[in-house]
């Protein structure tokens, strides 16, 4: 539910289009904003402890995009539970993007960069950094791929033996 804007609102929210490209059903979106839009095909929302409370299912995670050690966090609990899709920034050479981005099943590379809406339902300007989508899982690589083109390019990452 963030983006990262500084000395700006934490609060920022993946628009509907991008859950319209990836037609699947979330069972649990794992960081959802308590004021924002429900645009998320979720069956369960946590709005509060996404990284304290089990997760299940087939998720969505959109979390906050803050400092590195909270990426790691995320990331860490995310690539365990192996069965969702992550949104996050493309920082490829950041090290928390290093340690985790190879444990996905798919990346897609968002293009045009998103544009995130606000709380009140406005457009925001267009980030200054890229976004991308993480697959981790069968369903996942499969929305993926079936995004290509729509959302952006897939790619396959490969982990250095």
């Amino acid at each position: 539910m963030s983006h990262e804007t500084r000395g700006k609102s934490d609060d920022w929210f993946t628009p509907k289009y991008i859950f319209d490209a990836l037609d699947v059903r979330f069972d649990l979106d794992v960081a959802a904003p308590e004021d924002g839009p429900r645009y998320v095909p979720a069956r369960q929302w946590l709005f509060r402890n996404g990284l304290g409370i089990p997760w299940h299912g087939f998720v969505w995670m959109n979390p906050p995009f803050g400092h590195q050690f909270t990426k790691r966090l995320w990331l860490s609990k995310f690539f365990g539970h192996g069965n969702g899709i992550a949104l996050l920034p493309d920082r490829t050479s950041a090290p928390w993007w290093q340690e985790f981005v190879p444990d996905a099943d798919a990346v897609l590379f968002m293009a045009p960069k998103v544009k995130f809406e606000r709380p009140d339902g406005s457009i925001g300007e267009q980030p200054g950094t890229g976004t991308v989508l993480l697959a981790a899982g069968p369903k996942a690589k499969a929305a993926l791929f079936g995004a290509h083109g729509i959302l952006g390019s897939v790619f396959i990452p490969w982990r250095m033996p």
